[in-house]
């Protein structure tokens, strides 16, 4: 790994579960040691913290020393406490630019800094990072990032700063226009001088990320069929946003070596890994591939994290590697207690949730075929709606926004956030973004600011941490139509699930600010039809809130591994949907070995499905269908009576 050792910024992200935590806090301790004069710093950007979990360290906003590495200081970065001190620095100037750019009044804006922002945890995550770095507060920089579908919103933030600095220097040509008009003569003022700074700050940053001299983005993979597809997606996508990615990192590789000959689920996964390998490679080109050996232990603390960073090797493997095949194989049995029947019972909705790469999507995709199995007669869909969609790899079904009948009475279908923007921006966005750019002036020179050119300019973009409010918007139509008797949600991983979960009360919170904005302006403003509208879709979300927090209408199925990292992860998960009111009744133990226990206390209360580990090579004769969708079929038979 010293060819790694030139960068400054290491950004550690690959699909949930895969092990980018494990690998951020071990890379980073490697550092530590090898440059004892360097500062270096760990962060964590993933709403869902979990450093603390692998370190076995309380991990704070404020950057804190390991205790036996000095050099090395470790930090969660707090959202919401970046957001204050991003108001303090800019706020006020921001609220004068919205203000010359629309009808509304300065002190309207205020209670704009109270809202819930979409996004906020990728936007306030890259602007402290460029200040970090800007600052010199640290030599090298390890970030431990959210699941790859976030880690791309993040980056892809760059394009809509850049968009919305645009608008907001059309606001301010807008006041030069009518100061020059007035008095002949403009002097630049304070608003001028935050957009140089911000402009300069986005230009420096976008550098940054994109110099592959000193950053580069480390991916981690695990050597299962549905990590590659993610991992070949992901750097696909990090190539056309023009950022490095300087090594793979596989992890979980087993040791032939260490193999049981006995253990034919064992010996099965060990030639499929040499098989995926042999692709993993493939895909990396000339990057260099590592693998991270699976422990028997799991690497919790600082002397663990450093003997497995020991024992990181590159691959070497033979790109002809063949498929495995297999003619007998034990099954897994069914272990009591099992699911009820959640149609018989009344269910509409079901969540199912937890940290990535538990197996979420496997278990939303056995509920819904086991419920169509046992109820012909339904309409049953299960929906993915975390922005790196994996339900159609589970299904081995090429999905999008529009279902696709896996069955006679099953449907899939992967939320497309570009689809649902594009419909909420002809629904409502558009015409909100004309009405809060004012009346357009009659003189030419002044209508820079007072048509709706600069709102469109940001409407038009991908709004950053959308996502969750268009699912929600999604899944709230199909819940409304009727359509279907059961509706399964495979969803992003904890951080990104709550949000979700807050996105009801997050968006009546927005409406009614734009409701009391209208109540005031409504001379000005007009749109009447609009805030009808608006009025509806506010009434409808707060029916959406009723039916997620009722549980004779949504059951919330969570989802764990017996590794102390992910079942803390999901009592913290637990909790938090306790403060929001929705209630959890069960918890599946994934991957579930005999003699395993989930030692959580906060579980005793909830009903226990085991489910074990399921073979991913099926034999030719067996009735279910060759992996994934084996797999699917499988855990259908053991989670139901």
């Amino acid at each position: 790994m010293d060819q790694l050792d030139a960068l400054t910024l290491a950004m550690v992200s690959g699909k949930g579960g895969v092990g980018k935590t494990t690998l951020s806090c071990g890379f980073a301790r490697r550092w530590a040691h090898q440059f004892p004069g360097d500062r270096v710093l760990l962060l964590s950007t993933d709403p869902a913290h979990s450093l603390g979990d692998v370190l076995n360290i309380l991990v704070h906003d404020t950057p804190q020393p390991m205790p036996d590495l000095p050099n090395l200081q470790v930090r969660s970065l707090d959202a919401q406490a970046l957001l204050q001190a991003f108001k303090t620095r800019y706020g006020q100037t921001l609220e004068l630019l919205v203000e010359r750019g629309s009808f509304v009044q300065g002190e309207d804006l205020t209670p704009v800094w109270n809202l819930n922002w979409p996004g906020l945890d990728e936007l306030m995550s890259l602007l402290e990072i460029q200040r970090i770095l800007r600052d010199g507060e640290a030599d090298r920089v390890v970030v431990d990032m959210a699941p790859s579908g976030h880690t791309l919103s993040l980056f892809r933030l760059m394009d809509f700063l850049e968009e919305l600095l645009q608008a907001l220097e059309l606001f301010q040509e807008n006041h030069r226009v009518i100061q020059r008009s007035l008095t002949g003569r403009y002097t630049p003022d304070e608003a001028d001088a935050t957009l140089a700074e911000m402009t300069a700050d986005l230009h420096a940053g976008r550098h940054l990320l994109q110099d592959a001299t000193q950053t580069a983005c480390l991916v981690v993979a695990i050597p299962e069929p549905m990590s590659l597809m993610e991992t070949e997606r992901l750097l696909r996508s990090l190539a056309e946003l023009h950022i490095s990615c300087r090594a793979l990192f596989v992890n979980h590789s087993l040791s032939a070596t260490a193999a049981d000959p006995n253990d034919e689920i064992g010996a099965t996964r060990l030639l499929e890994q040499q098989h995926l390998l042999s692709k993993f490679q493939f895909f990396a080109g000339d990057k260099p591939v590592f693998l991270m050996p699976q422990q028997r232990i799991e690497p919790i603390g600082g002397s663990a994290l450093d003997a497995l960073i020991q024992q990181v090797v590159p691959l070497m493997v033979s790109p002809s590697s063949p498929a495995p095949r297999v003619t007998t194989i034990a099954l897994p049995k069914k272990i009591s207690p099992s699911f009820e029947d959640f149609i018989a019972a009344g269910r509409r909705l079901v969540i199912v949730g937890g940290k990535g790469g538990v197996g979420k999507t496997t278990v939303a995709g056995a509920i819904a075929w086991g419920m169509a199995q046992r109820h012909p007669e339904a309409a049953v869909r299960v929906i993915s709606i975390d922005p790196a969609h994996s339900l159609g790899d589970a299904l081995a079904y090429q999905l999008g926004h529009q279902p696709t009948a896996i069955t006679a009475n099953l449907s899939a279908q992967e939320v497309s956030a570009t689809h649902m923007l594009d419909q909420f921006r002809n629904d409502y966005l558009w015409e909100l973004a004309a009405m809060m750019s004012g009346e357009t002036a009659p003189d030419d020179a002044l209508q820079i600011a007072y048509r709706p050119e600069a709102w469109r300019r940001i409407v038009a973009q991908a709004l950053p941490g959308i996502d969750e409010m268009l699912a929600l918007i999604s899944v709230m139509e199909l819940l409304e139509s009727g359509e279907q008797q059961l509706i399964v949600l495979d969803t992003a991983p904890t951080g990104h699930l709550l949000r979700f979960l807050e996105m009801p009360v997050a968006l009546g919170d927005w409406l009614g600010w734009i409701f009391k904005l209208w109540i005031k302006y409504q001379d000005v403003a007009g749109r009447v039809d609009l805030m009808g509208r608006l009025r509806s879709l506010r009434q409808r979300v707060m029916q959406a809130q009723k039916k997620l927090t009722d549980p004779t209408y949504t059951e919330f199925v969570g989802v764990t591994l017996a590794q102390a990292a992910v079942a803390a992860e999901s009592a913290r998960l637990l909790h938090s949907l306790t403060d929001k009111g929705v209630i959890q009744r069960y918890i599946v133990h994934n991957c579930y070995e005999p003699g395993q226990n989930l030692v959580e206390p906060a579980f005793d209360a909830l009903t226990l499905i085991r489910l074990a580990r399921l073979p991913r090579v099926f034999p030719s004769d067996c009735r279910y269908s060759p992996a994934p969708l084996g797999q699917v079929q499988l855990a259908a038979d053991l989670i139901f009576l």
